[in-house]
């Protein structure tokens, strides 16, 4: 430091040639200007290194060529210059920690370092102020050395000065007016540059020169800039930005290549969102806040507009240089679904005022928009958006849906081709592949499990004559969704098609009951042929199901619903492929409402199933009895139960009649034992039940005596929970009757304990489905002494209560709500965090369920046959009671239980 505080030996010879006159300069410029550099070069003093290269700019420098400055003085004194800066900037840094109001000395010396950089700024400054002044336009050859220098020196000054908190700690004070004249010296010679930069002209026809490399690192030394001064100037900040998109697009043809495209992308986008994050803190502020402080809410607008200014230029940057912003796309996606993951109706996002959000929406969120449009085309943008191994965290599944319904409305407008683009899968390379639009609204909507069950809502369509409704995210989807289909292209329906299924096929309830929304709107818009196709597809695709699963339920609802839509004499078409006549098409028609027939058709075809069902019942009570045909038989009786059900009105006395004897008949070789451990047999039952309940008022009274008893036994051995909802359709029939006196002992006690110990399950389900049951039982019975007895607790009567007044539900906040639903999300998706979506739509398809029973096919026929064998020792346990065996039976017994020897042996041998 003892440099500075010495008095520099050609002091006196600086100060005379500062008095110089204008004439003077200029004629003694040759000979003094390299006695200048020459000293400059060797001084090791900042204050005489500043003075000298003020003197060169005040004294000398306007008689200088201008198409020689470079040469003759910029590149001789500016990287001397940016070197002793930095070590200005360094040794401030490094005596900071020293400074106090007791230490002179150190606080003497920080302030006149402070000092000379702001005179060496200021010196700066008139090199950028000559070259505008004398140039009309600049060739940056000719100032090579000029804004590079001057950018280090801005950048290092506003480093300096946003550090200064740390760097000075609590005595910032001491030197805090100096570093806001610094602050602003910066300031001015930036905006001076600029200026400078903007009179730059460049060659369009010079693919490459310097001038091209120096206006690449000028744009990104500004980039570095506005990294600086983000959160010290917003004004600033947005000038710069402005300036530096400026100079991109004029100089576009000629530095499109050279640019770092994917770092100013990335800059604009984490400025965009961390002026929207603190858009978001101050409405929130306001939000929390009584009063209404003026001075916030002018801070907001300006967050707002500073918003928007970035917005706006990005968008304008990825218009002009989309076909370079390859690598960037993840970037963009990124940012779209950032922005609304914080913004409502998310259920992460920050809680603002409905006023606020207007505002919001209004002036910022509009501008994304247009970004989207854009992007539409450009196929990296496809591939990120659709990219099948897309891993999106819990926060941004929702924005991810709300993406896919912007892009699905864009695309009618939009060429054959980018909607093929869109609209198909792809496999680039091994590792690469793309779904199509469609499965990735499905998979999208899938993962939304939070914002459905909520429900979140969003803002509606707006219609003639009608206010804009709020609509909940399946409305939202779903509309959208078949608002697209409507201008599908006609060379994409094969696409449309396979999403469709897929989706039916879904393991997830509510996508394949979208999906089957779609379909459905898709066969009342479509033609008749399209709707009769779409039919015959699904029915065989049932047929061809090859047993109990998931998939088959999601197809039988489709077919229901969906045949509702056909024109009749596709109906009658139907009939005729699909017989009902033949027994085979009995598992098709067990999933047809009767009702979407016409009067005499549906007449016509209730007859014919209940004939063919009815023989199929009576020839499996004349057959064997085995529990590997029961799987048919039950079949039949779905089919008997769908007419009952649907049509039961069609149904004439003798037909009637028929149903009840065979059903009677079936009901008398129900095992308890075989209803409690065979799934087969448990179906039966559960069909049988509400066969019975429908003939309740001409069913014989001993009959009613049996089932009931049998219901109280069963339950008894905790019979799956589908077994104890067919008992519920069944007891709560008995509402509609009234029970002889001479059963009413045989049946009452044993109804009100059915009702009891179902009404005391731990099943929500169950629980739910046993109070409407029960509720049903009580309003219709006569005998209503029984009611009581069904509460055999305090528990229960309460629960009761509850259920008929509506109360007794958890009392919750609706922010306690949306974070009890964001934690049952995060822990529902754990398990499939790494699951990416080619893989979920494979295991949407291959139930984990039907697995284990794959491995034993024939498992059930093994059940039936150990039965068979246990029932005959039983019988022969019963005749060896009763009497002597004869003398052969024990030698059959000992050969067969070589046999059973045998048998043994070879399960070992396959184990």
């Amino acid at each position: 430091m003892s440099q500075e505080r010495a008095v520099p030996a050609s002091a006196v010879h600086l100060e005379e040639l500062s008095s110089w006159p204008e004439e003077l300069c200029r004629r003694e410029l040759p000979s003094v200007l390299p006695r200048l550099l020459s000293l400059s070069q060797h001084s090791d003093s900042w204050i005489e290194h500043v003075q000298i290269l003020k003197i060169i700019v005040e004294m000398f420098l306007p008689h200088m060529n201008h198409l020689t400055l470079e040469q003759t003085f910029f590149s001789q004194v500016l990287p001397k210059t940016v070197k002793l800066f930095d070590d200005m900037v360094y040794e401030l840094t490094s005596q900071a920690r020293g400074l106090s109001s007791q230490n002179l000395e150190i606080q003497t010396t920080l302030r006149n370092i402070l000092q000379t950089m702001v005179q060496l700024l200021g010196a700066l400054t008139g090199c950028v102020q000559h070259v505008c002044a004398t140039q009309d336009s600049i060739i940056l050859e000719n100032i090579q050395s000029l804004p590079s220098s001057v950018l280090h020196v801005i950048k290092s000054t506003f480093v300096h000065c946003k550090n200064s908190e740390s760097v000075y700690s609590g005595r910032l004070h001491l030197v805090s007016d100096l570093l806001q004249a610094l602050f602003k010296e910066a300031y001015s010679l930036q905006k001076q540059l600029m200026e400078l930069l903007d009179m730059v002209c460049m060659d369009p026809s010079v693919d490459e020169n310097d001038d091209i490399l120096n206006m690449v690192i000028v744009i990104h030394s500004l980039l570095d800039i506005c990294s600086v001064i983000s959160s010290m100037d917003h004004a600033f900040h947005a000038n710069t930005w402005k300036f530096i998109i400026k100079q991109s697009l004029k100089h576009q043809s000629i530095i499109k290549s050279q640019l770092k495209h994917k770092d100013i992308i990335t800059s604009l986008c984490e400025d965009i969102l961390f002026s929207f994050h603190s858009c978001l803190q101050l409405a929130e502020q306001m939000t929390q806040s009584d009063a209404q402080d003026n001075a916030d809410y002018r801070l907001f607008q300006k967050t707002l507009k500073l918003c928007r200014f970035f917005a706006n230029s990005l968008f304008h940057y990825t218009k002009e240089f989309l076909p370079f912003l390859s690598d960037s796309c993840c970037n963009l996606h990124q940012l779209y679904l950032q922005i609304h993951s914080k913004f409502p109706p998310s259920l992460y996002a920050t809680r603002i005022s409905k006023a606020h959000q207007e505002e919001i929406a209004g002036a910022f969120l509009v501008t994304l928009d247009p970004l989207i449009s854009q992007l539409l085309t450009f196929q990296p943008f496809v591939q990120v958006v659709l990219d099948s191994r897309l891993d999106l965290p819990c926060e941004l599944q929702f924005p991810q849906c709300l993406l896919l319904v912007v892009v699905m409305d864009k695309l009618p407008s939009q060429p054959k081709e980018v909607q093929t683009l869109w609209c198909t899968d792809s496999q680039a390379s091994e590792t690469t592949t793309r779904i199509s639009l469609l499965k990735a609204i499905f998979y999208s909507f899938e993962q939304c499990s939070g914002e459905l069950s909520l429900p979140v809502h969003l803002q509606g369509l707006k219609s003639k004559g009608k206010a804009e409704v709020a609509v909940t995210l399946y409305q939202h989807v779903c509309v959208h969704l078949c608002t697209f289909i409507t201008s599908f292209h006609p060379s994409l329906f094969a696409e449309l098609d396979a999403a469709l299924l897929n989706a039916v096929l879904s393991a997830n309830m509510i996508t394949s009951l979208l999906a089957m929304d779609a379909w459905c709107f898709l066969a009342r818009y479509g033609t008749a042929e399209l709707c009769a196709y779409h039919v015959t597809i699904v029915a065989h695709l049932i047929k061809s199901c090859p047993g109990e699963c998931y998939q088959l339920i999601n197809l039988s609802i489709l077919l229901k619903r969906l045949f509702f839509f056909m024109a009749p004499p596709h109906q009658l078409e139907f009939i005729h492929k699909f017989s009902p006549k033949e027994a085979e098409n009995l598992p098709l028609w067990q999933h047809i409402s009767f009702q979407a027939l016409p009067a005499e058709l549906r007449k016509q075809t209730v007859h014919e199933v209940s004939t063919v069902g009815t023989a199929e019942c009576r020839k499996w009570l004349s057959s064997s009895h085995t529990l590997g045909e029961l799987e048919s038989l039950n079949t039949v009786l779905s089919a008997l139960l769908t007419i009952c059900n649907s049509a039961g009105e069609a149904l004439d006395t003798g037909k009637q009649t028929a149903i009840m004897e065979v059903v009677s008949q079936l009901w008398a070789f129900l095992n308890i034992k075989q209803v409690a451990d065979q799934p087969y047999v448990q179906q039966t039952f559960s069909l049988l039940l509400p066969l019975l309940g429908f003939f309740i008022q001409t069913l014989d009274p001993k009959l009613i005596v049996q089932v009931i008893t049998w219901q109280t036994s069963l339950l008894k051995l905790e019979p799956p929970d589908y077994v104890r909802l067919a008992m519920l359709d069944f007891v709560s029939s008995l509402g509609k009757l009234f029970i002889p006196e001479a059963i009413q002992d045989r049946i009452l006690p044993n109804l009100s304990c059915i009702f009891a110990l179902l009404l005391a399950d731990r099943s929500w389900l169950l629980e739910q489905h046993t109070l409407e049951a029960f509720t049903q039982f009580a309003e219709g019975t006569n005998h209503e002494e029984i009611v009581p007895q069904c509460l055999s607790s305090e528990e229960i009567k309460n629960k009761v209560v509850s259920f008929l007044e509506k109360t007794g539900f958890v009392d919750e906040t609706e922010a306690a709500k949306v974070e009890r639903v964001k934690q049952e999300k995060g822990i529902f998706w754990k398990p499939f965090a790494n699951v990416n979506v080619e893989e979920a739509k494979r295991s949407s398809l291959q139930p984990y369920a039907k697995r284990a029973r794959q491995e034993f096919p024939w498992e059930e026929e093994y059940r039936s046959a150990l039965h068979t064998i246990a029932g005959a020792l039983e019988a022969t346990e019963s005749l060896l009671q009763k009497g002597p065996a004869p003398a052969w039976f024990l030698m059959e017994m000992e050969a067969l239980q070589e046999r059973m020897d045998k048998l043994k042996r070879y399960i070992h041998t396959l184990g």
